[in-house]
């Protein structure tokens, strides 16, 4: 992203936001001079442009479950940083608002110390013949009653493909759509609290996968020069880091 002047304002915030007065959406897409967002079912919304690359638009009729998409040179691309992308990552993103969910388990004291933990390392896909987060929501208590304190849940972001260990994911915000919804993780973590559970993730920051990454076509400067053993490696010190 766009190195940072103190003396400035903040730049939009990236992704569709819900708030009260409808839905801001807002890309970075700095080597376009033109981005429009596509929802579906209505005609195209050209994005007013905005500093260091950025594109918003605001749509006061649009809230959550809205499918979109951004138009860049004619063709048709989801959100970099989608929420979720129910059709996969060649499909619509979808306009999710994180603050509908309603926390049951709010009495939530944390993690308890390291030196007390006993961790079990879970797969949402291969737990359960169901493989989604609901059906792994109902051996909860079965863990629990094991001992276990915490849950430490495989990469959940979404990828190509039917079946995976989660360590090609393109969408670094968007949780795997055939595992479940988002409120589908939030659902697993308050039942995991309300049995005791601590719940943590394992995460890929240094790569993307291979198929469905749609980065480059927003910004080469996402990506270094450099190559790694799994790709091109992220713009941790270059220019726009």
């Amino acid at each position: 992203m766009p190195q940072r002047d103190p003396g400035r304002s903040q730049p939009p915030r990236p992704g569709a936001i819900v708030s009260p007065a409808g839905t801001v959406f807002s890309v970075w897409a700095p080597i376009h001079r033109e981005v429009a967002l596509v929802i579906d079912g209505r005609s195209d919304v050209a994005m007013e442009s905005s500093r260091d690359g950025y594109f918003v638009a605001t749509v006061p009729d649009v809230g959550h479950g809205q499918r979109y998409r951004f138009r860049l040179a004619q063709e048709l691309r989801p959100d970099p940083v989608s929420r979720f992308q129910p059709e996969g990552p060649f499909g619509p993103s979808m306009v999710v608002d994180p603050g509908a969910y309603q926390w049951h388990s709010r009495d939530w004291g944390g993690a308890p110390p390291r030196h007390r933990q006993i961790l079990y390392e879970l797969h949402i896909g291969t737990f359960t013949v169901g493989g989604t987060w609901a059906s792994a929501r109902e051996r909860l208590p079965h863990l629990a009653s094991l001992g276990v304190t915490t849950l430490e849940v495989m990469p959940i972001a979404e990828f190509d493909g039917r079946f995976g260990w989660g360590y090609d994911g393109v969408f670094l915000f968007a949780p795997y759509h055939h595992y479940g919804t988002p409120d589908d993780v939030r659902g697993f973590i308050d039942a995991a609290h309300a049995l005791g559970l601590a719940v943590i993730l394992d995460v890929v920051y240094n790569h993307l996968g291979p198929s469905g990454n749609v980065l480059a076509e927003f910004s080469t400067f996402y990506f270094a020069e450099h190559q790694t053993e799994w790709g091109r490696g992220f713009n941790l010190d270059g220019k726009c880091s």
